[in-house]
């Protein structure tokens, strides 16, 4: 039985990731296992020593009253998270996901997915979360830490969630790419949907031939796949390419040996992820 790992804190990227998660569940004929984060460092009441600075007579009255109130913030916020698995649990419900249990976890993010994705085949979590305040474009601050961590490939929701005819695959020729093939190839994730094989860049006879041996590899399984070379800058090749045939999703790399694997650590795929209106399946 395959097993999709959901990462949700509430935000408003929370439906969109729902959708996604159910839509991919339904592909995969996958179990659900969603997961939502208590922040250690807001669960942690601890008396600190501030008499040095507010006077022993006051300090016993004043950090008691400290720590009731920190202990009341740490009740709201697993209460919170409850009802945030609740509406989980409902929408996921709703959208015809069966084989589904939610999980409340104190701890760091990065650490409990890294143990939990170990029986999973997909990990699922939003652009951005609360965390990441309101400013346009502005990635998660987890979102970079859990790509790296990864050992699955993880599927990054955008602000909205569109049903799903075709895929782009941003190749590149690197391991990731490999990765994203095997994928595409073992798994029916994608199966069925018109595929776009992007090469962006700097294009030459090696990169034209390792692309058209990548799509060789993709009709072989079953796809039907359309070559596209284009010279140049890669994030504007592949903006343009979704917006011009309304594709739904975009696979890249995370890693690779030229500027389109750069994720995080350079700049192209941090574009994508910034101005993809649809969800990204990355793969390191």
């Amino acid at each position: 039985m395959r097993h999709i790992l959901t990462c949700t804190d509430g935000s408003p990227y929370a439906r969109s990731v729902y959708e996604l998660t159910a839509w991919a569940a339904q592909r995969l004929d996958a179990a659900v296992h969603v997961l939502h984060m208590l922040d250690p460092h807001r669960e942690r009441a601890e008396s600190v020593d501030l008499s040095g600075n507010i006077g022993v007579d006051t300090a016993p009255a004043l950090l008691h009253e400290l720590v009731d109130r920190e202990e009341r913030q740490n009740r709201l916020a697993r209460e919170q998270g409850k009802q945030v698995l609740a509406g989980a649990e409902r929408q996921l419900t709703a959208a015809g996901v069966s084989r589904l249990t939610v999980e409340q976890r104190h701890g760091e993010l990065v650490e409990t997915v890294t143990r939990l994705e170990e029986k999973s085949d997909l990990l699922i979590l939003g652009k951005r979360g609360h965390g990441a305040g309101h400013a346009p474009g502005r990635l998660g601050s987890n979102l970079e830490r859990v790509i790296r961590a990864s050992i699955r490939p993880v599927f990054i929701a955008a602000r909205e969630f569109s049903q799903v005819e075709s895929f782009l695959l941003a190749y590149d020729g690197g391991q990731s790419m490999d990765r994203a093939l095997a994928f595409l190839a073992a798994q029916p994730l994608l199966r069925g949907l018109h595929c776009h094989l992007l090469r962006a860049g700097k294009i030459d006879g090696k990169a034209e031939r390792l692309t058209l041996e990548a799509a060789a590899k993709l009709q072989y399984a079953g796809y039907e796949v359309e070559v596209a070379l284009a010279a140049g800058d890669p994030e504007k090749a592949i903006a343009d390419r979704v917006a011009r045939h309304r594709i739904g999703v975009v696979l890249t790399g995370a890693y690779g040996h030229s500027r389109i694997r750069q994720l995080i650590v350079g700049s192209t795929t941090t574009e994508i992820l910034r101005t993809c209106h649809v969800p990204v399946l990355m793969f390191r």
